[in-house]
């Protein structure tokens, strides 16, 4: 390839009503997707760029589709049936802006989209799936016309250099292991015991595992207890937003709704695989040991 093509025809395609993070910094304003295949050409130097108005426009996006997801598209969902076309293709159009999916595929969906057609339908026109504990990570999808995900190519990515890893920290540090074979991941999920014994009235029809009841009430049990969740931005395993959705409905009186304190990270399930947020996680885990630890 010439290197004085004409940038453009190096870009991922995008159709034209495709909808993307736009960014406004002093030095650039367009799609976040353009700066960064603009950097990595060196069409663009980063280092005139405002990190912090990238990192404030980042950030402000988050927060614009929580609130979202709480208002406008909370009460469409409640709709139901009665929700009007006109209705359904504002709202098609709202989330298509906030996730990337086409508004046709989302009103076929009647707006209610699985993570696993999520992760196949993201990228479907470049033929990758997206990653599931780190949708950072992508993956070829084998059928093209499948649904749901296939796999989760985080793991793959990782797996390996892992498992090779606590092999050899078990057997050359520790002395221990070296006649058994580590699993990194065997499917035991399958054979836990997922049932959680319900107590309290109205608990006639067994319901699904849910332990919110049980923090709380440790919680009240001992006022001090604290409580400290690290989410990362692109976790699909155990998503931010869910998360703090229910921490915010645990039932618990004020005094000790402030006893929980979430951290945030660019970065998926397992923050710790770049070390900058590695670090980050050290200091914020310390720092609550310590914040705990402390005399009251």
């Amino acid at each position: 390839m010439n290197a004085e093509q004409d940038f453009e025809s190096d870009l991922p395609e995008r159709a034209s009503d495709e909808p993307s993070l736009m960014v406004d910094v002093e030095g650039f304003e367009g799609p976040l997707d353009l700066l960064l295949t603009l950097a990595r050409q060196q069409k663009v130097d980063l280092a005139k760029i405002s990190i912090l108005a990238l990192a404030d426009q980042y950030l402000a996006f988050i927060e614009e589709a929580r609130k979202y997801a709480q208002g406008e598209y909370a009460a469409a969902l409640y709709k139901g049936a009665e929700l009007s076309a006109a209705e359904k293709a504002a709202v098609a159009k709202k989330l298509s802006y906030f996730t990337g999916l086409g508004e046709d595929y989302l009103i076929k969906a009647d707006l209610r989209v699985t993570l696993s057609q999520f992760r196949v339908e993201l990228k479907r026109s470049a033929g990758l799936t997206t990653g599931r504990i780190d949708a950072r990570f992508t993956g070829y999808t084998y059928d093209l016309l499948e649904e749901n995900a296939q796999g989760d190519p985080e793991g793959p990515a990782v797996g390996g250099a892992f498992t090779a890893l606590i092999n050899a920290y078990n057997h050359d540090e520790l002395k221990f292991g070296r006649d058994k074979v580590y699993h990194n991941t065997n499917g035991a999920g399958a054979s836990w015991n997922w049932k959680r014994e319900q107590t309290g009235p109205r608990r006639f029809f067994p319901g699904a595992p849910n332990v919110e009841g049980d923090l709380a009430q440790a919680m009240i049990t001992n006022p001090r207890l604290l409580v400290q969740v690290e989410n990362g931005y692109f976790d699909f395993a155990t998503p931010f937003f869910a998360t703090e959705f229910t921490m915010e409905h645990l039932g618990l009186p004020e005094a000790l709704q402030k006893n929980i304190k979430e951290d945030y990270y660019s970065a998926g399930h397992m923050m710790y695989l770049r070390d900058e947020d590695r670090v980050n996680l050290h200091n914020h885990i310390a720092s609550f040991i310590d914040s705990a630890t402390q005399a009251k």
